[in-house]
C-alpha cells in the first residue's frame, strides 16, 4: 500500500505540473532549423537586434518554459518581469479544440481569450510594430514576442497542445458541443492527454523492439519507477527521443541538418499573418486526428491530488506499432515548426 501511494502520489504531482511540449531537445531542434534557414536574410539581422550577445533561436526557444520554474536554472529578472506581468502565461502555450473536430474558431469550444492561437497573434503584431493596444492586451515587449514566437510556433505543432480529448465516463471519446458541458460527471476533460495513463513498462517494450536504442537513461536514487506516463508527456518528450533515434542524430543541430538535408516539402502559409497561427492550429488538429488513431481509453479511476482533491484519470491502450507513426509525426511536425518559425520571421521583417 506504501509502494502505491507513493506511485499515486508522484503521479498527482507530475499530472499538477504545466505541460511543456517537445520538451527542451525538440523546442532546440525547432529554433535551430530557423537559425539555419534564416543565415544571410535580413530577418537575421533583425532578429540579433533583439537577443543578447551569444543568443540564437534555438537557445532562446525554451525561454517560456523556463520561466515556469527553476529546472533551467534560477529566474533572472526579465523572468521573473514577464511572469509578474503574465500571471496567465502557463494558458498562453495551448488550446484544447477536440480533436474530431476541422478548425478552429474564436470561442469555439476549448478555446479561450489566453490560448496557443491568441498569444501567437499578439506576438506577431508586436514584432510586426503594431501599436494598438487591442492587439497586444499582455503589453509584450518585442524581445518577449520573439521569445513567444520562438517556442509557441513549436508548441502549436504538437498536435496535443491543439486537439484535446474529451471523454464519457463509459470510456469514449465524445466531442462536447459547449464548455458546461465537460462537468466532470458525464463529460471528462483529458487535460491535453495529461489524464491519460500508458503502461510504462509495457511502451518500453514495443518501444525495444522498434526504436533503435538510444542512450540509457541514468537513475534517480530514491526515486520509485513510475508504473504510467501521461500520454501528454509521451507526445512532448518519448516521441521526441524516438524521432532523434530514429534518424540517428543526437543533438537539436544535428536534428536541424538532417531535417534541412532532407529537403521537406513544407506547404507555405498566405494570407495576412494573423491568421497564420489559426493555420497552424487547423494543421494540427488535422495531425492529431492521426495521433488518437486507433487509441482506446479504458476504465476511469479517481485520484486524490497531493491537495486532497479528486480527479480522474483513464487507462490508455494504443496499437502495437504506436511508436513507428507517432515518432514519424513527431519528426514532421518538429520539422514543420522549425521551417513555420522562419517563414513567419521572413514575412515580417522581410
Amino acid at each position: 500500500m506504501k509502494k502505491l501511494a507513493c506511485v499515486l502520489a508522484l503521479s498527482s504531482a507530475f499530472l499538477s505540473m504545466d505541460a511543456l511540449a517537445w520538451g527542451n531537445d525538440g523546442h532546440r531542434a525547432v529554433g535551430a532549423i530557423a537559425d539555419k534557414l534564416l543565415k544571410g536574410t535580413n530577418a537575421e539581422k533583425q532578429i540579433a537586434a533583439l537577443l543578447l550577445p551569444g543568443e540564437s533561436l534555438e537557445s532562446i526557444a525554451n525561454w517560456a518554459d523556463c520561466v515556469k520554474g527553476t529546472y533551467c536554472g534560477p529566474q533572472t529578472p526579465e523572468m521573473v518581469e514577464y511572469v509578474n506581468g503574465n500571471p496567465k502565461h502557463s494558458t498562453y502555450h495551448y488550446t484544447d479544440v477536440p480533436f474530431q473536430l476541422a478548425r478552429y474558431h474564436d470561442h469555439g469550444v476549448g478555446t479561450f481569450d489566453e490560448d496557443i492561437v491568441q498569444t501567437l497573434k499578439q506576438a506577431i503584431a508586436v514584432l510586426q510594430g503594431k501599436t494598438d493596444p487591442a492587439l497586444n492586451p499582455h503589453k509584450f515587449t518585442k524581445r518577449q514576442a520573439l521569445m513567444i514566437l520562438a517556442h509557441m510556433t513549436g508548441d502549436i505543432h504538437q498536435p496535443l497542445h491543439v486537439g484535446a480529448a474529451f471523454v464519457s465516463k463509459d470510456g469514449k471519446f465524445v466531442v462536447p458541443k459547449s464548455h458546461a458541458e465537460v462537468d466532470e460527471v458525464a463529460i471528462f476533460d483529458s487535460r491535453g492527454g495529461n489524464n491519460l495513463l500508458l503502461d510504462d513498462q509495457k511502451l518500453t517494450e514495443l518501444s525495444a523492439k522498434l526504436i533503435p536504442a538510444g542512450e540509457p537513461k541514468p537513475v534517480r536514487e530514491g526515486v520509485p519507477q513510475a508504473l504510467t506516463k501521461p500520454f501528454h508527456s509521451y507526445w512532448d518528450s518519448t516521441t521526441v527521443d524516438y524521432a532523434f533515434r530514429r534518424i540517428r542524430t543526437k543533438t537539436p543541430g544535428q536534428f536541424a541538418d538532417a531535417a534541412i538535408a532532407s529537403k521537406p516539402a513544407i506547404k507555405a502559409n498566405s494570407g495576412d499573418l494573423a491568421t497564420w497561427p489559426y493555420q497552424w492550429a487547423d494543421d494540427a488538429l488535422l495531425v492529431s486526428k492521426e495521433a488518437y488513431k486507433d487509441v482506446v481509453p479504458g476504465k476511469l479511476v479517481p485520484q486524490t491530488s497531493k491537495k486532497g482533491e479528486i480527479y480522474y484519470t483513464f487507462t490508455l491502450e494504443v496499437p502495437a506499432n504506436y511508436p513507428v507513426p507517432s515518432s514519424q509525426i513527431a519528426k514532421e511536425q518538429l520539422i514543420k515548426g522549425g521551417y513555420k518559425l522562419a517563414e513567419i520571421l521572413k514575412a515580417i521583417y522581410g
